[in-house]
């Protein structure tokens, strides 16, 4: 069991795949490109007491405000993101890497000023050397000016508000009040990412982010003391204007302070490799469950899940839904009415079924009348990978193959039952008298059909065929057919 997660996991993972998608979240601060080489170390240099890195290869990815951003995308969300870059070049790789991930940036350039960009240079996985390029200090009014306008009028197309700051500049003290007053307006909420000491001038947001560090700072408690850390978080609530602190514990989890009490949320167990970034992922599944109408008290375990999965990469590397879902999934066992999805919910759920290994076997049918020849089917089908999908033709194109008077049973109540069966793992209905986009579109590894077809015979036998995949026959239990079954139904009963 995920540790806190109390509230209704089928109702969260059907958010995620579904609400999610139709949510805007804006992220204001100071964005970055973090860039990386990576190499082997095998001896010190003879000029220098300094490890020799021989490159394998490079890569450069969006940081700071951008990796929040970064995020919810890849938490399929869709996603604003402003602040300040320059006119060079690392400026037109980071919008690269933004628009290719779906973000939509509206940078404001500032010249004379650099993209803030780091470079990290690795042997195997250790770090070896950071170089920062940054300049934080004197942007003109112009900027600002330039920046906000894109912020308000953005303003009333988002249902939340990130205020990601890393001191660079960006998050001055008028346009973190300027932005939150405005979403305060606008009921939309507003959470803080801060690195300043001074957390007034983030009054009125919703909730502030900070790290045991950043509280430590902004309180003057040692960081060891959590417990009178947090105490002086609670009194910190009246003069700030908050709803509540949300307080990062590393390795302990999330503490959400209200004023009413405090309640830690335990972190997920997993091998860390590298903490950048993780807290860029809190923040962004933080604000897309709020913005999605999840209670806090739901968000923080599921930003703790998040926060699991990158620590335990290397790099600056954001989270995809995919991924969480994958993390959620083995909590629960999902009811016949989730098995029933559209395509494009089918393909998440693939795509995390993909992400741990599993085997995806695919059939297909009208399955107008249930029969033991179909429940057989089904059963032999699961039994040649992990998952099975079902996808049956839609009441029309039953209609199309079988005459006026087919289906019997509607592709609604045709679907719910064949969902209702363990051996099942996901329905899906098509309007094609085949399933052949179907197939190309989920690209399963096994394709079963019954007995009374051959291999050459099958749709999709040729595509999964391509990709590695194979085709199962297995055998059909005789007698039994729903045409059978109809005509046996007309026939009058014997006195």
């Amino acid at each position: 069991m995920i540790p806190g997660m109390e509230h209704d996991l089928h109702g969260i993972v059907t958010r995620i795949e579904g609400d999610w998608r139709e949510t805007r979240v804006l992220v204001v601060g100071d964005v970055m490109l973090d860039r990386y080489i990576w190499g082997d170390v095998e001896r010190i240099s003879p000029e220098a007491p300094v490890p020799v890195v021989r490159m394998a290869h490079r890569s450069e990815q969006p940081g700071g405000a951008a990796n929040v951003a970064m995020n919810i995308a890849g938490l399929g969300a869709r996603v604003t993101l402003a602040g300040f870059a320059g006119q060079d070049e690392e400026c037109g790789a980071l919008k690269a890497c933004l628009a290719k991930a779906g973000v939509d940036a509206e940078l404001t350039l500032v010249p004379g000023h650099p993209t803030t960009s780091k470079l990290r240079i690795l042997g195997g996985q250790q770090q070896i050397l950071r170089l920062d390029v940054e300049r934080t200090k004197g942007y003109p009014q112009q900027a600002y000016d330039a920046l906000l306008a894109g912020i308000l009028a953005a303003l009333p197309l988002v249902h939340a508000v990130v205020l990601s700051d890393y001191a660079k500049g960006v998050l001055s003290e008028p346009v973190c009040r300027a932005v939150i007053e405005e979403a305060r307006r606008q009921a939309i909420p507003v959470l803080v990412d801060p690195k300043h000491r001074d957390f007034s001038r983030y009054r009125g947001a919703t909730t502030i982010c900070p790290n045991l560090q950043e509280l430590s700072a902004a309180t003057g408690v040692p960081p060891k003391e959590s417990g009178s850390l947090l105490e002086a978080a609670a009194r910190m609530l009246p003069a700030l204007d908050l709803e509540y602190l949300t307080v990062t514990l590393s390795e302990k989890g999330i503490a959400i302070v209200r004023p009413g009490g405090t309640r830690t949320y335990p972190a997920v167990a997993r091998q860390v490799f590298d903490v950048s970034g993780a807290g860029d992922t809190v923040i962004a599944t933080l604000a897309l469950s709020l913005a999605s109408g999840l209670p806090i008290e739901a968000a923080a375990p599921l930003a703790n899940l998040a926060a699991g999965v990158v620590v335990s990469k290397v790099g600056t590397v954001p989270i995809t839904r995919d991924e969480l879902i994958t993390n959620l999934m083995p909590e629960i066992e999902l009811q016949a009415s989730e098995k029933l999805l559209q395509l494009d919910r089918l393909r998440t759920r693939v795509n995390a079924w993909r992400s741990k290994g599993q085997r995806i076997v695919f059939t297909n049918g009208c399955f107008d009348l249930l029969h033991v020849g179909h429940i057989t089917l089904m059963e032999d089908a699961r039994r040649q990978g992990d998952r099975l999908i079902v996808a049956i033709n839609s009441d029309a194109s039953v209609s199309g193959l079988k005459g006026p008077t087919r289906p019997v049973v509607s592709e609604r109540d045709r679907g719910r039952v064949l969902a209702a069966l363990g051996a099942v793992d996901a329905v899906i209905v098509f309007d094609e008298p085949t399933p052949l986009e179907l197939i190309r579109a989920l690209r399963p590894d096994v394709i079963v059909k019954g007995g009374d077809y051959v291999e050459d015979t099958v749709v999709g036998a040729a595509e999964v065929r391509s990709w590695g995949g194979v085709v199962k026959i297995v055998p059909t239990v005789e007698g039994f057919s729903t045409t059978k079954l109809i005509a046996r139904a007309a026939t009058p009963a014997r006195v």
